[in-house]
């Protein structure tokens, strides 16, 4: 590929020796954990977000990307920590997740797919727990599990709708008791997390048998280290866990590394990709899923406390587009109404205890009056901001940026407000959220919900974090013209190996479907194998 370099020298000149450097062709590699020890930086890790995204998203890998682009024209020891993208919606709505125009990673079609074979091996070992479960259940099921209280399901990376909910063994009893069994999309998968989470090989190994499968006869909770299964789990895995690196269009090195949805999972790339770039740079930038109420909150509340993170700056994106489309016109009284959701965003960081910078991902339609009209409230409202044009500019379209960003990381704070403690209630960690991120004026439970939470209390996972899967599309969940400023918890469930509560507000799908015409059909290759389309 014209002007990339070679991963050997990208991953060399960060001061990672070669012995740990696992090629996967010319531009793609994997790093050993052993590179962990070598590292001698201690990076500064800033953590962008965005206000409430539409449907066409605001831009917020790409300003990663073109941001650490602007650290290195700076002259700054810069890479960057991102999500893997899940090849479920590059084939249906969404498309590519790897940045765009003079801001993306490279080579982004490989990417996109199957990169290094994170996303097959996650599923192939979630999918080996599934088969044992219905295999141990087949020869006598000597732990007498209950057929109707599984909870551990079935996972492909792919949007298949006709997979939401199914029935097991209809060809007759040799193949097995008559059962309902589902599939989520591979981001959703609780192995996802427990990649994202797991420290080292060890670490990996525990959390793989400390997931929750489900219920026996008697209501007691059966784990897949009953099944003796994590070892080989942990087998398919072994080389999954090692983050990968690639770089970016102007060469900064770029560690990606899982893909959990930030909508019902936790949403940001590996804690070990995040240690593993603060090991050899002075600068990391990362992501989170969606708005502050999603990704942000998740990763300070739970990543960062987890991972022993520490953040040093946050950026939030926001675009004039989604003002006027949250706002409900295309005028300057859209752009007002929609600059309360940004005000919203901002004050959810503020209430962490940071002072972030928003970056106005400038789009070529935007015009010079409405940008006026936006920088009146943003300094009225005391909000520091910087035009970003990273998609067709590069790295040079983020400089100011870069320059308030650099100043914000030598004022870190060390005084991070969290939302909840972790020893808490259940119920009482997620009020708070809803709360005071959220800015619900109340929580309501179904009696589901109850009832899922009990459980959870009486099974001794009360101090687990909380992860809410919730829609991205306004800040309590609910749709925008039916909004009536209530957080509706309907159920939740453990992610015991993971080690987080999920807690499911609304009808959260974690199988998507693909649209009526889904990019698919737009995605071609040539006769020498070039790819088309997939962006």
């Amino acid at each position: 590929m014209i002007g990339m370099e070679n991963i050997m020298d990208i991953a060399a000149n960060l001061g990672i020796d070669r012995e740990y450097i696992e090629n996967y062709g010319k531009y793609m590699a994997k790093i050993s954990l052993k590179a962990l020890d070598k590292g001698n930086k201690n990076g500064k890790l800033i953590l962008v977000t965005a206000m409430t995204p539409t449907k066409y998203g605001e831009g917020k890998t790409t300003n990663t990307i073109g941001l650490s682009q602007a650290f290195k024209k700076l002259g700054k020891n810069v890479s960057i920590s991102i999500r893997e993208p899940s090849m479920g919606p590059c084939f249906g709505v969404k498309g590519g997740a790897t940045g765009g125009g003079k801001s993306k990673v490279e080579p982004s079609d490989k990417i996109n797919l199957l990169f290094t074979g994170d996303f097959p091996a996650i599923t192939g070992a979630h999918n080996l727990l599934s088969s044992m479960i219905q295999n141990h259940i087949y020869h006598g099921n000597q732990l007498k599990i209950d057929p109707e209280k599984i909870t551990f399901p079935r996972t492909i990376d792919m949007n298949d709708r006709s997979l939401r909910d199914m029935i097991l063994n209809a060809g007759g009893k040799e193949n097995g008791p008559l059962t309902r069994d589902s599939f989520v999309i591979t981001p959703a998968s609780e192995i996802m997390a427990i990649m994202g989470f797991s420290m080292d090989y060890d670490d990996l190994v525990r959390r793989l048998s400390k997931i929750l499968i489900g219920y026996d006869i008697n209501g007691k909770p059966v784990y897949s280290g009953d099944l003796k299964a994590e070892g080989a789990m942990a087998a398919i895995l072994s080389d999954a866990i090692k983050p990968n690196i690639v770089q970016t269009t102007e060469g900064v090195p770029a560690f990606i590394h899982t893909g959990p949805f930030g909508n019902i999972a936790h949403g940001t790339s590996s804690i070990l990709a995040a240690k593993m770039a603060m090991k050899y740079s002075d600068y990391v930038i990362t992501e989170a899923g969606f708005g502050s109420d999603l990704g942000a909150e998740k990763f300070i509340n739970m990543v960062s406390r987890i991972g022993n993170l520490k953040i040093s700056a946050v950026v939030i994106v926001a675009t004039i587009r989604a003002m006027k489309l949250l706002g409900g016109s295309e005028d300057k009284n859209g752009i007002a109404s929609g600059f309360n959701n940004l005000k919203r965003h901002y004050d959810n960081l503020t209430r962490f205890g940071f002072h972030p910078v928003v970056a106005i991902n400038k789009f070529s339609n935007d015009t010079e009056e409405e940008i006026q009209f936006l920088d009146g409230m943003l300094k009225k409202n005391n909000m520091e901001y910087q035009l970003s044009e990273v998609f067709m500019k590069g790295g040079d379209g983020a400089l100011s940026l870069a320059k308030t960003v650099l100043e914000k990381c030598e004022k870190t704070t060390d005084n991070i407000k969290y939302t909840y403690n972790f020893d808490d209630g259940i119920r009482e960690k997620i009020e708070s959220i809803g709360l005071n991120i959220y800015g619900v004026n109340r929580v309501e439970f179904s009696k589901k919900a109850l009832s899922d939470i009990r459980r959870m209390e009486k099974n001794g996972y009360a101090g687990l974090p909380i992860c809410m899967a919730k829609s991205q599309y306004s800040l309590s969940g609910n749709p925008l013209e039916n909004d009536d400023n209530i957080l509706r918890v309907t159920s939740a469930s453990v992610s015991s190996g993971a080690g987080f509560i999920v807690v499911y507000s609304g009808d959260i799908m974690t199988m998507p479907g693909l649209p009526k015409e889904p990019a698919a059909c737009n995605i071609h290759i040539d006769g020498e194998g070039t790819i088309y389309n997939l962006e």
